[in-house]
Formats: C-alpha cells, structure tokens, sequence
C-alpha cells in the first residue's frame, strides 16, 4: 500500500512530466571542423556563430529547454554564456566527422530523460544556419501539429536545378542532365521543385524513437526564405552572413 508521501511523489511527477512536454530545442555543436577551424564558435559581427541560434531560440518562447550538445567544453561555456543549458557532454564517439545525426539525438534524447525532462516534440537547430527565426520555428511546430507526418524539414527551393541547371559526369566521362524527366524542361521554372533541406527540423519525439533515424516515415517540407536559410560552411559564406547581418542593422 502507498504512503501518503509516495502519492505526492508520484502526483508531483506526473504534473513535472505534462510540464516538460512543451517543446525542447536542440543545438547541436561538436568541436571538429574541417572547412573552417571552430567554425561553430567563430565570430561574426563580434559574436560567436552559435549565440545567434541559442539567441533565436530563447526569444522565441517556444522551448521548455534549448540544448546544447557538444563534446567541446570552450564551445559548452560560450552556450552557457548566452542562455543555453548543457546538462550533459557528448562523447567523443558521438562526435566525429562521419557520425550521423540520428544517434547524437537519440543521446541527447536519453540524457534528457534520465534528467526528469520529457516532452512530445523536439525541435532540432543547425547553429550553422544562423539566420532562422521565430516565425520559421513556430511555423514548422504548427505544420507539424496539424499534419499527419512523422517530422517536418527546413526547406529552401533550390537554385540551381538538377532538373535543369545541374549536370553531372556520365560513366564516359561526358557531362549529362542530373535528373530527367518524361518532358523536355526549358526554363528553370518549369522545373520541378526541389529543396535544399535547412536550418530547422521538428520531431515527434515518440515517432522518432521507434525508427531511430531521421529520414523516415512521412515528412514535409516547411518552406524558409533563401535568407534565413544561409548555411555557413566556409569563410565565404561567413563574409556573406557578415554582410546580411550589417544590412539588417542598417534598415532596423
């Protein structure tokens, strides 16, 4: 038979559960980087890469959590420093060039849980689209809640066309369309669409566990401007990130 203290117990961590289901964001961000060297906490406009996203996140008041996972303890106390939490280290096997990202979330999934934190939807921010907003996170949440689908992609319309402006090597060695269709395509906008996925995906979180992959099931595009989906990847697209960034101040 239970205590009375038990069933407090047990009442007190069923309204502690309702409460972590709110959305949690996570960021992931190791410390290895191959095009630029701490890509994820180099400045831009005097600022570490990640504060942008962290900053994006909290304003947003979406999140029970925003989270950051990292094996890196510098790029850790940099997300501490602007708000972010990071209540547990991710191994360094879980932090190599080839690791997918499918098990980087199922740890961050499983350490959350072990820490009483719990919740129906998470929302995973690449820290190297910058750029993504409130009104993007939230728009994705609501597609999401309102569809059958398993998650939902950030989706930028691509441009150039593999339809029609990209081309690739045959086995000749001869240069060919990458992808055809039963129609001759002439103008890039006749072209099917196609996307570059970007910046902010959203899960249910329940869905996610039982296929432990990404990529599965049903998903959706959510459609973000090409501005807020601008991925760093190298110094030229940091000059470029630099010269929105300073755009913006000017026309505030």
């Amino acid at each position: 038979m239970e205590c009375i203290s038990d069933k407090k117990r047990i009442t007190r961590n069923i309204k502690l559960r309702k409460i972590m289901r709110k959305p949690i964001c996570i960021i992931p961000a190791r410390a290895g980087s191959k095009g630029v060297s701490n890509k994820n906490i180099r400045l831009i406009a005097g600022k570490p890469l990640i504060s942008y996203t962290i900053k994006s996140a909290l304003e947003s008041k979406i999140f029970s959590h925003v989270i950051v996972s990292t094996d890196d303890k510098k790029t850790a106390a940099i997300a501490k420093k602007y708000g972010a939490e990071v209540p547990f280290m991710r191994p360094k096997y879980l932090a190599a060039d080839n690791t997918p990202m499918a098990p980087v979330l199922l740890h961050a999934i499983e350490k959350l849980n072990s820490l009483g934190i719990f919740f129906e939807i998470f929302v995973l921010r690449d820290c190297t689209v910058p750029f993504i907003d409130a009104s993007d996170m939230k728009g994705a949440i609501k597609l999401l809640k309102k569809s059958n689908c398993h998650s939902i992609y950030g989706s930028v319309k691509a441009h150039p066309n593999p339809y029609f402006q990209m081309w690739e090597i045959d086995k000749k060695g001869f240069l060919k369309i990458s992808k055809t269709t039963n129609r001759t395509i002439t103008r890039r906008q006749d072209a099917p669409i196609v996307y570059t996925i970007d910046g902010v995906f959203v899960f249910w979180t329940r869905k996610f566990l039982d296929v432990r992959k990404c990529e599965s099931g049903k998903m959706l595009p959510y459609e973000i401007s090409k501005e807020h989906g601008h991925m760093i990847d190298s110094k030229f697209d940091f000059r470029v990130a630099e010269l929105l960034l300073n755009h913006k101040k000017k026309h505030k």
